[in-house]
């Protein structure tokens, strides 16, 4: 098994704080962990926990809540547990289906199609496990650093959905009116042989050249390039149709050509697990040990009341998604983050739709850090990060494989200056697929047969435009972090991490590869969590009733709403109405109050984590 295969790589010399103690090669090393509950809410979280080193003596299935118990000599017991609902009313988040009905997930990702769709993936409860595992370990972290309270954390599946539309939640709160039109469409394309594919382009004159190698109308060209832009934000992007006819009249082989000469990149369609090994590596991240001793501030120094990362700083240099929101995370949990910004700041801070100012979605994802403004271009810039990298406990990036080296700012320079350092890199492909095309959210969904798993058997494989691997690629990112600072606690040394998307997307399609392993279908069947439409709107009857209640669609579309969903639960089933208008939110009574506005007005979603 090689290097980037494992989830920790034992060090070459243990820098050993206690001569007489062993130190753990492995965060758990030494932990004991019982797990049961639903194998949605616990597979995840059990798989990764084990990967670092966590000794499971049993685990139970079973419905209902989730629970875990972590136990050594050396942590203490921390405990935690994972519920469908904790923020809306338990009728209305009863299981995969209806938590991705109520908070507005089926909303969003049915954007592209016009109307709501169910993603065929248990996308809520996989954030929600990964989240529990965070959870875990950052208790078991703050024990090892002291702390005597915060031991037990509960998460749960809708406030992981919420956190993962936290951006679309808080533009459409915003006062000021989306930049472009929310309107179906988008991409993959089609070559005239039938291939679908993604393009990518980050700048428009990549894009132009593209579109123009294969004959589009200027116009179309310079119309479409503001909703593709902003699909990441919004879920959706109103093309123009001259260039998908465009794409059709292409041969495949022409599409590339024209990507190649207009330095745009494109990717096929490829099927469910038909790029990587079986489900890929039990964990989705690398930590490995640095050489040199670190010596840890004196126990006990944690206030007991204080969150788990209380006291440790986090230097972010994040762009997009992944690693803003993978610090994000750790400020929630107590870190005290500093966003390294390029001069004049981020140009994010600006994108409509704006709260007093600032980008609604740009506060979802860097509310409450510091921010320092450093060229890390020039020499200056590059010694002043290294000066606060100094200082830091956890310098956290996700740039472009090669620009940490060329700067100075890689992994053994930054280890030069401190020891301790939690060196985190979160990437799109980790180093593993050499022909990889660019390490972008819906890239890596086409790549990796993402596009078909969200998508139930009979229909067209297509990528979400959700963007779910950035937000799934920096909760990994997230625990890789929390992990490494358990395993510099234990071991007395730097840590270096790496995540990924390639990482996200195997956590996630996981599942159907196992189903697939033992001779099932990969794919769920025809109208799997398809919502049905009522008189006024839509409803999504649980994953145990689909079946039966799709066989009532006539009934239900007389009836509105709240009247089917009475109707289906006075008989015994589960269904919820489903959120078609993020606005609402605030308003929703499902919600209680539990979405506050923070001072620049913007709606902001609760903590995915409740200790006590």
């Amino acid at each position: 098994m090689c290097a980037s295969h494992r989830a920790v790589r034992p060090p070459e010399r243990s820098a050993v704080r206690h001569p007489a103690v062993i130190c753990p090669t492995q965060p758990l090393e030494g932990v004991n962990l019982e797990v049961s509950g639903p194998s949605a809410l616990t597979s995840p979280a059990l798989g990764h926990l084990r990967a670092l080193g966590a000794t499971v003596p049993w685990t139970r299935t079973h419905d209902g809540p989730a629970h875990f118990t972590a136990a050594g000599r050396g942590p203490g017991e921390v405990t935690a547990r994972t519920v469908w609902a904790d923020v809306l009313p338990a009728t209305d988040a009863a299981d995969e289906a209806t938590v991705q009905a109520a908070t507005g997930m089926m909303h969003v990702h049915g954007r592209r199609d016009g109307a709501p769709r169910g993603l065929a993936v248990d996308y809520a409860a996989t954030c929600a496990s990964v989240l529990t595992a965070q959870g875990l370990l950052a208790a078991l972290l703050g024990r090892a650093r002291g702390g005597t309270r915060n031991t037990h954390v509960t998460a749960a599946a809708d406030r992981a959905a919420l956190l993962t539309l936290s951006q679309y939640i808080a533009a459409a709160n915003a006062p000021e009116a989306e930049a472009v039109e929310l309107a179906g469409g988008g991409p993959p394309f089609t070559a005239a042989c039938g291939t679908r594919f993604e393009l990518e382009a980050l700048d428009p004159a990549p894009w132009a050249r593209f579109w123009r190698e294969l004959g589009a109308p200027e116009e179309a060209v310079r119309a479409g390039w503001r909703p593709f832009q902003f699909r990441y934000a919004t879920a959706c992007a109103a093309l123009p149709d001259a260039l998908h006819e465009a794409a059709r009249s292409a041969s495949w082989a022409r599409v590339r050509e024209a990507a190649a000469t207009g330095g745009a990149e494109v990717c096929r369609l490829y099927p469910l697990n038909g790029t990587t090994e079986a489900g890929g590596p039990e964990a989705p991240w690398t930590l490995t040990p640095r050489d040199g001793a670190w010596a840890a501030p004196a126990a006990g120094t944690v206030p007991d009341d204080a969150l788990p990362l209380s006291g440790l700083t986090v230097l972010e240099a994040g762009r997009r998604i992944q690693a803003p929101l993978a610090a994000h995370l750790l400020g929630l949990l107590g870190a005290d983050v500093v966003r390294i910004e390029p001069p004049g700041g981020d140009p994010l801070r600006g994108m409509p739709p704006c709260c007093s100012g600032v980008s609604a979605r740009w506060l979802a994802l860097n509310r409450g850090k510091r921010a320092v403004q450093i060229d890390i271009k020039s020499r200056a810039g590059q010694a002043e990060l290294r000066e606060l990298a100094a200082g830091a406990d956890v310098f956290l990036h996700n740039w472009a494989p090669g620009k940490a080296e060329h700067f100075g700012l890689d992994a053994d320079r930054l280890a030069s200056v401190n020891a301790g350092l939690v060196y985190a890199y979160t990437s799109g492909w980790a180093g593993r697929l050499a022909d990889a095309p660019m390490g972008t959210d819906f890239m890596v969904q086409a790549r990796t047969g993402v596009g078909a798993a969200v998508r139930p058997a009979g229909e067209v494989p297509a990528p979400s435009l959700m963007t779910l691997l950035d937000v799934l690629g920096g909760l990994l990112g997230a625990e890789a972090v929390i992990s490494g600072l358990l395993l510099r606690e234990r071991l007395g040394r730097g840590v270096q991490v790496e995540s990924s998307l390639l990482g996200a997307a195997e956590t996630l399609t996981a599942p159907a590869v196992r189903r697939a392993a033992a001779g099932g279908a990969a794919r769920r069947p025809a109208g799997f969590r398809c919502p049905l439409p009522t008189g006024d709107g839509w409803i999504a009857p649980g994953d145990d009733c689909a079946e039966a209640v799709r066989e009532r669609s006539a009934e239900l579309r007389q009836l509105t709403s709240q009247e089917a969903v009475g109707r289906l639960r006075a008989q015994g089933l589960s269904a919820a109405s489903v959120l078609t208008g993020l606005g609402a939110l605030s308003h929703d009574r499902r919600f209680g109050g539990a979405l506050p506005r923070d001072p620049f007005g913007s709606l902001v979603v609760p903590s995915p984590w409740r200790f006590a």
